[in-house]
């Protein structure tokens, strides 16, 4: 089985799936994990301390809000899902940038 850390799903960079903004993010969440993120955000302190539980928060919502995240879950939970090692993301990185 071939393995790859490329995204199943192509997006846009400039439009993500979930805009990195709080509304954005409090939307995509499903269930209590919106109260855990209104609670964290609301703990937080102005600067490295929120920019790191938005940025946290947002990657749940962008898993959250993946249209194949319950087939990708299964695959985990079952021992099937497709994995890498980072030396061989570094070998296919580096075979990118000089070919």
């Amino acid at each position: 089985m071939s393995t790859s850390a490329q995204p199943v799903h192509k997006h846009s960079a400039e439009r993500p799936r979930v805009p990195r903004t709080i509304g954005a993010i409090s939307n995509a969440l499903r269930g209590a994990r919106r109260a855990q993120f209104f609670a964290e955000l609301l703990e937080a302190q102005q600067g490295p301390e929120l920019d790191g539980v938005l940025t946290a928060w947002w990657g749940r919502a962008m898993l959250d809000t993946d249209p194949h995240r319950d087939r990708v879950h299964a695959a985990a939970e079952a021992g099937t899902l497709p994995t890498t090692t980072m030396d061989a993301i570094a070998r296919r990185r580096q075979e990118r940038t000089t070919s």
